[in-house]
């Protein structure tokens, strides 16, 4: 039955309408789900192996070869009842020909636009029945790759609207899916329906924010509409009861609001994250009509792109205030969206955790479901937004271009609300791509085939993306593509943002990313294997050479790359248990090199954004938190390295220079405690200074001299150092002098305690890497892959019961050295 919006406007959800499914052109259906996708429904039905499973993405590659139908049946006792009746389409997956009672009322071929259907004339009182026909993408898009003269990089995929992830990228599966993958509603109304319902911002002091809220509606005919609207945060509340006159057809409505004093939305870390919550209702004869909401953030963000003597700056100012961004690149959390294993308010909040205050979300994937930006909003992370374009060149016929502008403008509006939004951007590497990854001679391209493809790239990422940007999203930057220049060329670390794969895809070592920082690092990244347990889920062969284990790794040297790496720096465990382990200790390390490199470098460097925040499946990648959301060693390291406080060592010439680092808008004294200790528990030298730390700031207060060393072997000391305020430690750091095979480490006799939610930690050495788990899973811990300082307690906070404590089971660095 209807769900009652208002008196007027009636809502029917179809998703629950015993949706069934087929293969087209055989006789059986099977139940589906709404919202779904093909693949899962074939495994609800136990037609096909979890893909995920094993080798059983090999299993399922003949599923995008067909075309597949879905149908349900729903009642409807309303015809001639209401003066409008619409079916809306949140997201069809992709090429999709829908039919009402045999009617065809819908073609669809972009899985990012969503459709309101006008459907009175076909409903019937009674039984409806609702058909949607899906052609198979992969064929479709290489009937479309045929119409061309010439071959685009990126094969099939670049021709269809869809989220290109799906066809494989090198930490992802194959998996090119189809089917309703978001919802489907039937609504009927009378007289005035609310289309949207937005704010814009038109000036902001600190007694005083003047904000205009918009309400767009359609009228059946020319009518005063009474209202009631409410705004209201944790420190302002606003009522108004007036009219406004309608005009039949549509209607764009503004109303002036002025909020004394307001409370402004902070990005994480400099503060709260306040928020503004409306809500419009339509009144008629004192009661509700219809009803809509929304919520906004007062704050000011600009990007600033300054020439100066250097180059030219790319930095954020957030409330007036120049911000670092620390944070990460962000892919779609699933192949199967609709099925996502995790929910997005765990993948934000661990990102909360992690001091993150910004997400990019990549260009290759989705736009994301609403609900990852209203957490965004709520825990003050910032988000970069790519449209959906990675790595390849793209069509510039006018059927894909009006496709393209017509996604582009519903994505800006339905996005453009959210105070977390701090920039559009037009694609991933692909103008990188067009200049440096030799495509003109892979493709032999003549002189018109470049001029063409060129040309058609301009159309699309200099006029008709910014031009949707500049339309309905004016306050908001853009910039056409991410990078502007390659990392193989001097200027790419002047000006702009970088992507810098010197490390990983160059074989250069970790040491390299001390120097090669730019102006904002958008991208680089090194892979760290899963958790043994999330790879234990998903298989039993757990063994380097094992056809899963190689299965799960997308990178096609992937494997060899790591082991390279390791060998620089760590004895290779034969036990694919400590190999794991020891491969995010790879990870970590090199992200630490590279993160600590980029804040020192401040304001020259403003921004580090590594490569990647998650997973979409079981897999060996570059992400921090795998798909079973197990956090990696990179995971831990990053909410240190991510602090307000962070203190970074780095020898320069004949000393080791110690930084401390501040992203506070605050200055504050402190004390700086250096401690030269040897790995048995001994403390050997200590420097104590009283400094200032300024605000938003990175200084060098203290160095060691090689000359100071010299009495002492560097396989067996290392730098503790604390910034302390009142006594209180707020930055942590242990620096060592010596690759990890070569430290040396003691047996340690490590002991547990645990009072309440804490477990306490003790040694009588030093002990590196502490990793804990048990024999089943990883435990909810505040902390790990840790170091344990002789005779000093380190606190955890944990949800392990006192029986689960006497489980606990650790291994740290010394098992790998010895």
């Amino acid at each position: 039955m209807y769900a009652l919006a208002s008196s007027q406007v009636l809502f029917l959800s179809l998703n629950d309408k015993q949706w069934k499914f087929r293969e087209v052109g055989t006789k059986t259906f099977y139940p589906a789900e709404v919202p779904g996708t093909i693949h899962t429904d074939l495994m609800n039905n136990h037609l096909i192996p979890n893909p995920y499973f094993e080798k059983g993405e090999q299993q399922v590659q003949w599923i995008a070869e067909k075309d597949w139908e879905y149908v349900c049946e729903f009642e409807n006792a309303r015809v001639n009842k209401n003066s409008h009746y619409e079916i809306s389409f949140q997201g069809l997956d992709t090429y999709a020909k829908v039919y009402l009672n045999g009617q065809p009322i819908l073609q669809s071929d972009n899985m990012f636009l969503h459709y309101n259907v006008d459907v009175k004339k076909y409903l019937r009182k009674g039984t409806n029945t609702l058909k949607i026909v899906f052609e198979s993408s992969v064929k479709r898009g290489k009937i479309e790759a045929k119409k061309l003269p010439y071959t685009l990089p990126g094969d099939e995929k670049i021709f269809t609207r869809k989220a290109q992830y799906q066809y494989g990228w090198d930490w992802g599966p194959r998996l090119v899916t189809c089917g309703i993958y978001k919802s489907v509603g039937l609504s009927a109304w009378n007289g005035v329906k609310i289309k949207s319902f937005y704010h814009q911002v038109h000036s902001i002091t600190d007694t005083l924010a003047e904000v205009y809220l918009i309400l767009e509606t359609e009228s059946d005919t020319i009518q005063k509409q009474k209202f009631h609207l409410s705004v209201s945060s944790i420190s302002n509340q606003i009522m108004i009861d007036s009219s406004i006159t309608l005009r039949k057809g549509f209607n764009r409505d503004s109303i002036l609001i002025k909020i004394q004093n307001p409370t402004l939305w902070n990005c994480n870390l400099q503060g709260k994250p306040n928020l503004f919550h409306c809500l419009f209702q339509t009144i008629e004869n004192n009661h509700q009509v219809e009803m809509m909401t929304t919520t906004f953030g007062l704050r000011t963000i600009d990007l600033v792109k300054d020439k100066d003597s250097i180059g030219e700056s790319f930095y954020f100012k957030i409330n007036g205030h120049p911000t670092f961004m620390k944070g990460a690149n962000f892919i779609p959390p699933d192949n199967f969206m609709p099925k996502k294993k995790h929910s997005y308010y765990d993948i934000i909040q661990k990102a909360k955790d992690a001091n993150i205050n910004m997400l990019r979300v990549w260009g290759g994937g989705l736009y994301l479901d609403d609900e990852f930006y209203d957490l965004c909003d709520q825990n003050g992370i910032l988000v970069w937004q790519d449209f959906m374009f990675a790595c390849a060149m793209y069509p510039g016929d006018t059927l894909f271009l009006n496709n393209v502008k017509q996604e582009a403008e519903q994505q800006v509006k339905r996005l453009r609300h959210h105070p977390c939004l701090a920039l559009w951007c037009g694609n991933n590497e692909v103008d990188e791509g067009w200049h440096n990854w030799g495509w003109q001679k892979q493709y032999n391209y003549s002189i018109t085939d470049s001029a063409k493809i060129w040309n058609d790239y301009q159309k699309l990422f200099h006029k008709i993306l910014p031009n949707a940007v500049k339309k309905y999203d004016a306050k908001t930057a853009y910039v056409s593509s991410s990078p502007m220049i390659g990392w193989g060329k001097k200027e790419s670390l002047l000006r702009g943002d970088s992507h810098y794969w010197g490390v990983w895809w160059g074989m250069e070592p970790f040491d390299v990313y001390e120097k090669k920082v730019g102006r904002f690092m958008s991208e680089y990244g090194f892979q760290g294997m899963p958790s043994y347990f999330t790879l234990k889920h998903y298989g039993d062969s757990l063994d380097l050479n094992s056809a899963y284990i190689k299965a799960h790794q997308k990178h096609p040297t992937g494997y060899q790359t790591i082991q390279t790496y390791m060998e620089r720096d760590y004895i290779i465990p034969k036990d694919f248990f400590k190999y794991v382990y020891t491969s995010q200790l790879l990870q970590r390390d090199g992200m630490q090199i590279a993160i600590e490199a980029h804040r020192r470098n401040k304001p020259y460097c403003m921004g580090t954004l590594y490569w990647q925040w998650n997973d979409c499946w079981p897999v060996t990648s570059w992400s921090a938190i795998d798909y079973d959301h197990h956090p990696k060693a990179l995971y831990y390291a990053t909410k240190r390295l991510y602090a307000n406080f962070c203190i970074s060592v780095t020898k320069i010439k004949d000393q080791y220079q110690v930084y401390v680092i501040s992203d506070s808008l605050k200055n504050i004294n402190a004390t700086l405690e250096i401690k030269l200790k040897n790995t048995k528990g001994e403390t050997l030298l200590t420097k104590t200074k009283a400094i200032s730390v300024n605000e938003n700031s990175s200084d060098a207060f203290e160095h060691f001299l090689d000359d100071e060393l010299k009495s002492f072997k560097k396989n067996e000391i290392y730098l503790s150092c604390n910034l302390m305020v009142k006594e209180k430690i707020i930055a942590h750091k242990n620096y060592f002098f010596v690759k990890p095979k070569e430290l040396a480490l003691y047996k340690p006799t490590i002991k547990f305690t645990q009072t309440d939610a804490t477990i306490k930690i003790n040694s009588d050495v030093f002990v590196k890497d502490l990793y804990l788990f048990t024999e089943k899973d990883e435990p909810i811990i505040s902390d790990n892959f840790i170091d344990v300082e002789p005779n000093q307690f380190v606190e955890l906070k944990t949800t392990l019961g006192l029986e689960e404590l006497k489980q606990l089971q650790h291994i740290s660095l010394y098992d790998i050295n010895h």
